[in-house]
């Protein structure tokens, strides 16, 4: 049901499935987003059209994609992701630290 002045078009933006991914760069950094279409935002990167922490960084290859839910869920992942250590990003690119498990730990302060 749609609040007093909410438009059909956020409540889509509500609803849409959010992903988080992680891109290697050709120096072997990872670089990790989030998007609702995961294929066009890296076309994007490629043309240099996306983040600028990726442009002129070479050859970007796409590691890894999970579906994380909303816009709010996906921003909280990302920031997770991030809080990684170089180490686990590999390790969760590799399949060997499940994405599940790392997005719902407890946060330390």
């Amino acid at each position: 049901m749609l609040r007093c002045g909410q438009s059909w078009l956020s409540l889509i933006f509500i609803m849409e499935e959010w992903f988080l991914y992680l891109i290697r760069c050709a120096d072997n950094r990872l670089y990790t987003g989030i998007t609702t279409d995961v294929a066009r935002r890296f076309t994007q990167h490629q043309r240099g059209k996306g983040a600028k922490a990726l442009r002129g960084k070479g050859e970007l290859t796409l590691v890894f994609s999970t579906p994380v839910g909303t816009r709010s869920e996906a921003l909280r992942a990302e920031y997770r992701i991030k809080q990684l250590t170089k180490r686990q990003k590999e390790q969760l690119v590799a399949g060997e630290l499940a994405f599940e498990a790392m997005a719902n730990a407890p946060q330390t302060p």
